[in-house]
């Protein structure tokens, strides 16, 4: 039996997932959620996660939901991906997987989905979408700053290498050009150095990402499911 069952969609938070699947080797299948028909709001996907979001990754101990939950679990379970928790690296790990999980992730999600938090009117998106632009890139510098010191764990830069995608290509049909990777030199390098990696070809041919999905990423061609 596969031990692992991935609920993903293509190019949503579950491709931080696949990558660390791919990078630990592990044995898993997936099933697409098809968001277009809001799949993970059916009664089944609710089972699995009653907050319907994605992704839900399935093991032999339950399922699992948190895009951060479950890159950490992974990481214990498996090793590799991070400092183990009796390392001294361990809290410098933890302080920054939360702070990509509670405080960028969350800002991305305002910028790309700003009527989930201020209602229909228009105006009202742009002017969250505005300042969720300062917000993002701030966070940016932070992270830039402290990791142009030394790289990041392979378990951030995993998790942060699909953010910077996103801010490049979403959402569709906005202006995107106020995001340049460029202006951040050690995320860049981090980005470039994840591209060789077999996880990340293994997740370009899945999803349909395009030969350098982080540093100068074009819109997903899936082989199956769409990128909404």
């Amino acid at each position: 039996m596969t031990p692992y069952r991935l609920h993903y969609a293509p190019d949503n938070a579950s491709l931080v997932i696949r990558l660390a699947l791919e990078e630990l080797r592990a044995p898993y299948m997936t099933v697409l959620v098809d968001r277009s028909a809001q799949g993970q709001r059916t009664p089944a996907y609710l089972q699995l996660n009653p907050n319907g979001l994605i992704p839900v990754l399935e093991t032999r101990d339950g399922p699992m939901f948190e895009t951060a939950a479950i890159l950490l679990w992974l990481a214990d379970r498996h090793g590799g991906l991070a400092p183990a928790p009796t390392e001294p690296e361990r809290g410098a790990l933890l302080k920054w997987l939360f702070f990509l999980s509670n405080t960028l992730h969350p800002a991305l999600r305002m910028l790309f989905y700003p009527a989930r938090y201020v209602g229909p009117e228009p105006v009202a998106h742009e002017q969250l979408r505005d300042t969720q632009r300062g917000r993002i890139a701030e966070y940016l510098a932070a992270l830039d700053n402290h990791w142009a010191k030394a790289a990041p764990p392979l378990l951030l830069a995993l998790y942060l290498a699909p953010m910077l995608r996103w801010l490049a290509l979403y959402p569709r049909g906005s202006d995107t050009t106020w995001f340049d990777l460029g202006a951040y030199p050690a995320l860049r390098v981090m980005a470039e150095s994840l591209e060789s990696r077999a996880s990340v070809a293994a997740a370009q041919r899945a999803e349909g990402l395009g030969p350098t999905p982080f540093t100068a990423p074009r819109q997903p061609q899936p082989p199956e499911g769409n990128a909404t």
